[in-house]
């Protein structure tokens, strides 16, 4: 159980050129080093939602997430999560989580009705895989709590391999 859950206020601009993967890595290193405290650990975390190299953010708007569920309509589209942990020492680990979601052909009512419940806001690709965009699921081929993210097997690895720390 952490201690304390610590907000950073990072940009999450992506660079120029930069593959969703390596933007979902540049993220957690960063909010892990921006919550960093001498002698703590750290856990932090980012995930991003992309079809080919398009990355899809968090939708500020109604438009946006609509537009967001509209391309990934009957698409196959990636989930990159990064963990970053830093240790004690201030050493930073990492591991990446890239899992592949295929969603069924979505119709307009489906998307208004998704929109509607609000679910969408502040999620990055404009849903949520926990709650009611799982019905828009036909397959997943990766991680589940990576799609929700925090992918947990990842997780549990960078925790162990720090085992003689933690004790």
């Amino acid at each position: 159980m952490p201690d304390r859950i610590v907000t950073t206020n990072i940009d999450e601009t992506p660079a120029k050129a930069e593959s969703p993967r390596l933007h979902a890595a540049r993220l957690a290193a960063e909010k892990a080093a921006a919550a960093a405290e001498p002698g703590c650990f750290v856990l932090a975390a980012d995930t991003v939602v992309s079809v080919g190299s398009r990355i899809l953010g968090k939708p500020a708007t109604v438009a946006e997430a609509r537009a967001c569920l509209t391309l990934l309509s009957g698409r196959r589209h990636h989930v990159h999560t990064a963990v970053t942990l830093l240790d004690p020492t201030g050493h930073a680990t990492h591991r990446i989580s890239d899992t592949q979601v295929i969603f069924t052909r979505l119709a307009a009512a489906q998307i208004d009705a998704y929109i509607a419940t609000g679910e969408w806001t502040g999620k990055a690709g404009g849903y949520a895989i926990q709650g009611r965009a799982a019905a828009f699921v036909r397959a997943l081929h990766g991680s589940y709590s990576g799609v929700v993210g925090l992918p947990l097997f990842e997780t549990m690895n960078l925790l162990r391999s720090k085992k003689e720390l933690l004790s």
